[in-house]
């Protein structure tokens, strides 16, 4: 059993920054790939960025692509989504999820997800 929770979402300005953390419990964190997700109203949920076990490994949407940066620390148990020049099409709930599997932008590939945090980004 692995319990995510998410934080650092808030308010800010468009071409602002933000850096999401997520928090893992148990000891068994670097077994898993870590994705970040995103729903925002009126849309179904998304996929954003994934991360492999070790790290060595990430995958972005396009569209965030070049503004966002997922990392993490297997010390910590931590996951992190560094997001960049933020716009306003980036407002959403943002979820993290750990996955067995190797990183995926499936949502299906995933075992265990986070409450979400809430970003808003105004323009």
């Amino acid at each position: 059993q692995v319990q995510l929770v998410e934080s650092g979402g808030g308010l800010v300005q468009a071409g602002g920054s933000l850096r999401l953390s997520c928090a893992a419990s148990g000891r068994t964190f670097s077994r898993y790939s870590m994705g970040w997700f995103r729903l925002a109203p009126g849309k179904e949920r998304e996929f954003v960025a994934t991360i492999s076990m070790s790290g060595s490994s990430t995958y972005y949407a396009d569209s965030v692509k070049g503004r966002f940066l997922i990392s993490r620390d297997n010390a910590q148990t931590t996951v992190y989504l560094q997001m960049n020049s933020l716009k306003p099409e980036d407002t959403a709930t943002y979820y993290c999820a750990a996955s067995r599997l190797s990183p995926s932008g499936a949502e299906g590939a995933y075992d265990y997800w986070g409450r979400g945090t809430q970003v808003t980004v105004s323009s």
